[in-house]
């Protein structure tokens, strides 16, 4: 899930690198329809799943843009990996997109913003069958490795068996779960024995065409197809762990030099046909990525455009905290400014098993000083005050505030007492756990300050912070109160509400930080999980979020983060998708 990448969050906020949930707030406006500064545009929710027609290439020509140059890319870390199979963080998906490809991914229009789910290596985004137990694709012709071998649908089932290898720890696990259940290790250990799945899992009955048959129902499989480990794998060229050194491309780039760390190197790959692909284009001769390189240089050098940064951009590094008024008040930087949606909403959660009382829960809702905690975490450059728990660029978002956090966006201690007073828990001890970083030092100072004005007992005790996770992530924790923050790995609700939510998934290391187990929501869930109908199923969700949250109050959410940056004014092209997360390197051309 997006553990992965939120679980990043509280070290990477002390260095002001690949700040994934950095937040702010304002006074509580409804977002735009884009929020847009500059040329890259992202509507809210603007999202459609495309026809045969929209997965045909080639890509649109974007207008304006031309051939040859070097797009310069710099990256406040390095890639932990480059093999599409362990590839989950946005930074990871964002440069997979050059040289990897799945059976369905997302076309972003640089102009619109919208983003449409098409036909990758597939024709279409698959066909459903079985109530949503069976998907089936065929592939396009012309598909080819960058040795020149076609890619046929077996490359396609062999990827995907290898996801059950003991190595392959870090991607997205839903096709192999979702195929052979939650220990679907135990039922299969990968083909590196020379053995497949049967038939009766994924059959392949010819070079074109590949069928999963789940084990339940999952009317958005197609969305889960888009995921970086559901792509082509050439069998000969699979090297195991030694792979991710060196992924064989199936995109416009292959990887022409990589030092780990410090830098990679990708030039234009022949052997890839736009013919065959709707969502990328092949305008730049070379990228070349400069890794490691901290905030607030970073943010300089993009703000200065000298040399070869006039080429240059970042595809999820947040601009440095200290610079972005300066970046805000430049009008000359306007038109390479991007200011979007990311997938993330930031919440502190808390712990049902410690505080049972929903009154007394939502008492800490009342009190909660939102404004304060998001001007503090960066202002409305990097977050929009929330109101619920869905974000804004899933499918059934609603401008919806059932706490009444946006209406009353600093707290309102005295109603809060009130209702503690009601409850006869005046007085009550709350326990708030923080990352110790100065940032969530100040923060949770802000939060204990303001429940204590409420009438609670509130204390702080720090984390540290390579850990904190795997702290709060136990279900036995000391805590009360503590900040997370989750984003859906596709635009549909079920990514958000069951990982987070759902109280049959209640564990150590799971992502239901709050422990919230209500037996007649988790029924809903499932009745939910069964809607073939996307746009239904998106507004479902939505309402039961908002009952859960006006009701039990396990969460109280407070940020839609935004991704806040400049990029060298000799970079075209720029779009932004909001389900990665990150800047769309599909379109990108040198001027």
């Amino acid at each position: 899930m997006r553990l992965r990448k939120a679980a990043l969050v509280p070290a990477l906020v002390a260095v002001s690198a690949l700040t994934l949930s950095a937040c702010g707030g304002g006074g509580g406006s409804k977002p735009s329809a884009s929020s847009s500064t500059g040329g890259a545009k992202s509507s809210v929710q603007n999202f459609s799943i495309g026809t045969k027609a929209d997965s045909t290439g080639p890509a649109a020509d974007v207008p304006g843009a031309k051939q040859g140059g070097t797009a310069h890319d710099i990256e406040a870390s390095g890639f932990d990996y480059l093999d599409p199979r362990q590839q989950y963080v946005n930074q990871l998906q964002a440069i997979g997109m050059l040289y990897s490809r799945q059976l369905t991914n997302y076309k972003t229009d640089p102009q619109t913003g919208k983003v449409t789910l098409v036909g990758d290596l597939a024709t279409d985004t698959g066909t459903m069958s079985d109530g949503g137990k069976t998907w089936t694709w065929t592939l396009k012709d012309g598909l080819k490795f960058e040795d020149g071998t076609p890619i046929t649908s077996k490359d396609v089932k062999y990827a995907v068996e290898t996801l059950y290898q003991d190595y392959q720890t870090n991607g997205p696990t839903y096709f192999p779960t979702w195929l052979s259940g939650a220990d679907y290790r135990k039922v299969y250990q990968g083909p590196q024995n020379g053995q497949d799945l049967p038939d009766s899992v994924i059959s392949t009955p010819d070079n074109k065409t590949i069928t999963f048959h789940f084990q339940g129902i999952h009317t958005d499989a197609n969305f889960a197809a888009a995921m970086p480990d559901i792509t082509a794998i050439e069998k000969s060229a699979d090297t195991g762990p030694k792979y991710d050194n060196h992924p064989v491309s199936i995109g416009p780039y292959k990887i022409a030099d990589y030092q780990k760390d410090k830098s990679l190197t990708l030039v234009k790959n022949p052997m890839w046909d736009p013919k065959t692909d709707p969502i990328r284009h092949q305008y730049v001769d070379k990228w070349q990525v400069e890794l490691n390189v901290a905030n607030p240089q970073l943010t300089q050098r993009l703000m200065g455009g000298a040399g070869d940064d006039k080429d240059a951009l970042t595809l999820v590094t947040n601009a440095d905290s200290s610079l972005i008024k300066n970046i805000q008040d430049d009008s000359s930087m306007a038109s390479r400014t991007i200011s979007q949606f990311l997938p993330f909403v930031d919440t502190f959660d808390i712990n049902t098993t410690r505080i049972t009382n929903p009154a007394v829960r939502k008492a800490l809702a009342v009190a909660f000083p939102a404004a304060q905690v998001n001007r503090q975490l960066g202002g409305s450059a990097t977050g929009d005050l929330a109101g619920n728990l869905v974000s804004p660029t899933v499918a059934g978002w609603q401008n919806t505030d059932p706490l009444g956090i946006k209406a009353n966006p600093t707290g309102d201690p005295a109603k809060a007492k009130q209702m503690l007073q009601a409850a006869g828990a005046l007085g009550t001890h709350i326990e708030l756990g923080y990352a110790n970083t100065p940032r969530w030092q100040q923060v949770s100072t802000t939060v204990v300050d303001a429940l204590n004005q409420a009438g609670f007992n509130a204390e702080k005790k720090e984390i540290d912070a390579t850990t904190y996770y795997s702290v709060i992530g136990k279900v036995d924790n000391q805590f009360d109160l503590y900040r997370s923050g989750w984003a859906a790995d596709w635009p549909t609700g079920d990514t958000v509400i069951p990982p987070t939510l759902d109280g049959r998934q209640i564990a150590d290391g799971a992502t239901n930080y709050s422990h919230y187990n209500n037996p007649a929501m988790n029924s809903q869930m499932d009745q939910i999980e069964s809607i073939a109908d996307q746009n239904q199923a998106g507004a479902q969700w939505m309402k039961l979020a908002d009952q859960i949250l006006s009701n039990d109050v396990p969460q109280i959410p407070y940020a839609y983060d935004k991704f806040f940056q400049v990029y060298g004014a000799g970079v075209g092209g720029v779009a932004y998708n909001p389900v990665i997360g990150s800047v769309d390197v599909s379109s990108i051309y040198i001027k």
